[in-house]
């Protein structure tokens, strides 16, 4: 008997709404409805065909123990021996009581041994809020440690921290159909076809009609083929051409007066700085070989987008820089400029990496937020930070939840030595992923089509997912209560829904009204936070969400530095193998570390490994294969493609197999306010 249950893509933060096709207890099909008002019935090939894990051979189906811990803890293994089963020459197996049993013992001893904040946990964002919200008050709570921190600190906590500092709210400002209601769109840093294809229809549809797109990025993305503008970019440039608009905007006086006078505080301040800053008048680039378009280019836009209905759409070709969280205040200063926000049609949309990254941020599984984004009464350290407290000795114990961070974080060399010196890893995951190859413990839990609970898309819009599958593995959230209850704790949920009551009382600001029956009665739509009695498609409609309610301009002066400078000094256009500049990306077939979707035959098929992209016009000099090195480590071998789209002396390359090492590239070089790696420009050597 074929079943069809309604649920969300397990994938990127687009969130689409997705109907399972279920017969025997497996998922034989997974499509979106006609309705169904993300998705407008389309999905891209993850969503559509990225299933196949569920059902993997390579699924932990069952935790599993290092032996060499317990060897080295010969007190536990004494108490657990003859719960243990022979597994391979590196793990045992055992259940779920066993597993937490070991946990806890060693945690108990860590704490007492050295204290709470001795602890860390780092999570993903793949599963629920329910879970969110329970890893970080175990941390804080029942381990007594303030050292908590999620994925978003390689993807979009830029855009957090540039938001709140300038609006008060870290979050889109607006639904995604809003796209139909502007006049002019600007997409910047943002590989939209392929990081986030669902979002990409609407802009494509109306870039088709309206001739309305400026895209800006250092190379020509998919998307490109529609704009109106293409500006390609030099590496590191985000902010320089941001406060250029600014500058033109200014000097052209298509600012909103009105809006700037009752919703704005310190413009006059920020309209001089703007006008003494020596690289914001886009003249500027007629000294930039290679680049001299733009000093025309970046003033037609700035124009458009002052004197229509206009958004701006962001992705982590914007945050992933030293200054990240400066350009996001430079959008957002634009947006506050001319009134493009708080309107239908008129906002800001940072376009957000996992399924989940805005709740897990919304529960506050960050060093410096609780919650609801309270302040917490200690602040923790960032994932950076807890690296080198790994290394000096301060951090012992790391519990690690659907995050792969010996992979997917930056420096990989300098993190594979961190972890080699804790005295404990455990980790929850579906698969066998890099950082299982640390664990001392790895519990295997249920994937987001085999439990219920709530994920938060990009759009800031709830979503009760329901079990595609029945499955005999935890939730993430009944291995902690498992943990805290043997650690002395109370927490006592009989259910995702009791864990989700609670948050509605601690987050209330956000969540009060949003019980489970309403969820689900609105699950067609969703329902965007803040809800109270009804919910709030768009924010800041009368006041931002500042304590005075006015919006803030944090003004930063661009710094000529990499590209530019080498530009600038006659020494980028060279005929050799060093000094070529390369940034990341993903590909549409894959998710970040390609955990699920390698799983896949039809996904794995069409890209079994990461691709080099290169620019023609370096053919004579790049080899068909070739190593890239900087001073932090080196790739596999990679093979090269060939591409107009790539300007000269850059390349792209995509990051999802861990066998090609890309990200030992990348050092500790980061936004200098939040800690995100600068993913998105490396100066590399070829091999």
């Amino acid at each position: 008997m074929l079943k069809e249950i309604e649920s969300v893509c397990t994938y990127c933060g687009v969130g689409c709404d997705i109907t399972g096709v279920v017969k025997d207890n497996k998922i034989i099909k997974i499509y979106a409805q006609k309705d169904g008002v993300v998705s407008q019935g389309k999905l891209c090939i993850k969503g559509k065909y990225g299933y196949d894990f569920v059902e993997s051979k390579d699924r932990i189906r069952e935790p599993r123990v290092r032996k060499s811990f317990l060897d080295k803890n010969p007190l536990i293994k004494k108490k657990v021996k003859n719960r243990l089963q022979e597994f391979d020459d590196n793990f045992f197996t055992c259940d779920l009581d066993t597993a937490t049993t070991i946990a806890s013992i060693k945690l108990a001893e860590i704490k007492s041994k050295y204290g709470g904040d001795s602890f860390c946990a780092i999570g993903g964002a793949r599963g629920n809020c329910e879970s969110a919200y329970l890893f970080q008050k175990f941390c804080r709570e029942t381990m007594k440690s303030p050292h908590v921190d999620n994925c978003a600190r390689v993807c979009h906590s830029p855009s957090l921290k540039g938001m709140r500092a300038t609006i008060g709210e870290g979050a889109s400002t607006n639904p995604y159909n809003d796209i139909y209601k502007s006049e002019f769109n600007i997409v910047i840093g943002s590989n939209t076809m392929e990081a986030h294809p669902i979002v990409a229809n609407r802009i494509v549809d109306m870039a088709q009609q309206k001739n309305n797109l400026a895209v800006i990025d250092v190379r020509e993305t998919k998307l490109a083929k529609y704009a109106k503008y293409n500006s390609i970019i030099p590496f590191e440039s985000n902010l320089l051409i941001l406060n250029m608009m600014a500058y033109v905007i200014i000097t052209e006086e298509l600012y909103d007066k009105n809006f700037i006078a009752n919703r704005t505080k310190g413009f006059e301040e920020f309209k001089k700085k703007i006008l003494d800053d020596p690289y914001a008048n886009p003249t500027f680039f007629e000294k930039i070989e290679g680049y001299e378009y733009l000093a025309k280019e970046i003033p037609n836009i700035a124009r458009e987008y002052a004197c229509k209905r206009s958004m701006i759409l962001w992705g982590l070709g914007v945050t992933q820089h030293l200054d990240g969280s400066y350009a996001v205040m430079a959008i957002t200063h634009l947006a506050i400029m001319t009134g493009n926000i708080g309107k239908v049609g008129a906002g800001l949309m940072p376009l957000r990496g996992q399924n989940n990254v805005q709740g897990v941020c919304d529960m506050g599984c960050l060093p410096y937020y609780l919650p609801d984004y309270q302040k917490p009464e200690i602040i923790g350290l960032m994932t950076p930070q807890l690296i080198d407290a790994m290394l000096e000795g301060r951090i012992k114990a790391l519990l690690n939840m659907g995050e792969d961070i010996a992979h997917i974080h930056p420096n990989s060399n300098k993190i594979d030595r961190a972890l080699n010196k804790l005295e404990f890893i455990m980790v929850q995951e579906l698969f066998m992923t890099d950082i299982t190859k640390k664990a001392d413990i790895i519990i295997g839990v249920s994937s987001a089509y085999e439990k219920r609970g709530v994920y938060i898309s990009a759009m800031r819009r709830l979503h009760l997912s329901e079990p595609l599958v029945e499955s005999n593995l935890p939730d993430d959230w009944e291995v902690l209560k498992e943990l805290d209850n043997k650690l002395g704790g109370d927490f006592n949920y009989k259910n995702s829904e009791d864990v989700w009551n609670e948050v509605r009382e601690v987050a209330y600001r956000r969540f009060s009204g949003a019980e489970y029956y309403r969820l689900k009665r609105h699950s067609k739509r969703g329902m965007q936070w803040p809800i109270y009695i009804e919910d709030t498609p768009i924010l800041h409609r009368l006041d931002f969400r500042t304590d005075d309610g006015l919006g803030k301009y944090v003004y930063k002066q661009y710094e000529p530095r990499g590209m530019v400078q080498e530009i600038l000094n006659k020494e980028f256009y060279r005929n050799k193998l060093d000094g070529f500049y390369l940034t990341t990306g993903r590909t549409l077939a894959h998710y970040n570390n390609s955990a699920q979707t390698k799983q896949s035959k039809k996904l794995n098929r069409k890209y079994d490994e990461d691709i080099i992209l290169a620019s023609e016009y370096d053919r004579d000099i790049l080899k068909n294969k070739i190593i890239l090195k900087s001073k932090y480590g080196q790739t596999s071998k990679l093979t090269v493609k060939f591409s107009r789209k790539i300007r000269p002396r850059t390349l792209f390359v995509t990051f999802h197999h861990s066998k090609s090492k890309v990200n030992t590239l990348f050092g500790d070089e980061a936004d200098e306010l939040i800690a995100t790696a600068r993913f998105k420009s490396v100066r590399v050597e070829v091999l």
